[in-house]
């Protein structure tokens, strides 16, 4: 059976469909693929403040290419502010599957995402679940808008 570069580190496998991509790949590999932070965009500051009603009131620092914006969105969630955040952006991102393994300190967030037709796995990490997941949000964006307009 191939090796699941994920399970060979952290001992929990990756999703199926991700570990049938991965399959063989060195842990480097790995990395290089799913969880760069190379990209147009970069996220920097991110704060959250609980209002009523269910709702918090995000705000974050993105950086798209060389033009650091401050950004902000009223959502239910964490997910809900980052992606209207980056709509406003002019960055789509769709989250058809979302997976996480949380290891004591280390929180990783695996999101198979979609822009359009293209989809693509990608893997953040964080010292939360919630950093994890903006972390591969931001990743989701990196390479699912390959030719993304740097603004």
């Amino acid at each position: 059976m191939p090796l699941d570069p994920f399970a060979a580190r952290y001992g929990r496998p990756l999703p199926l469909p991700l570990r049938a991509e991965a399959a063989g790949m060195s842990w480097q590999e790995f990395l290089a693929m799913y969880a760069s932070e190379r990209g147009p965009l970069r996220l920097g500051d991110w704060s959250a403040t609980t209002l009523s009603a269910g709702r918090s009131a995000f705000e974050a620092t993105i950086a798209v290419g060389d033009t650091i914006h401050s950004a902000s969105a009223l959502a239910c969630g964490p997910v809900a502010g980052m992606t209207a955040m980056l709509y406003d952006l002019g960055f789509g991102i769709e989250i058809h599957s979302f997976h996480r393994h949380d290891l004591g300190d280390l929180h990783v967030t695996f999101l198979l995402c979609g822009s359009g037709a293209r989809r693509t796995w990608v893997m953040g990490t964080g010292e939360s679940g919630v950093e994890s997941t903006l972390r591969a949000m931001i990743a989701g964006i990196n390479r699912t808008h390959t030719s993304a307009v740097v603004r």
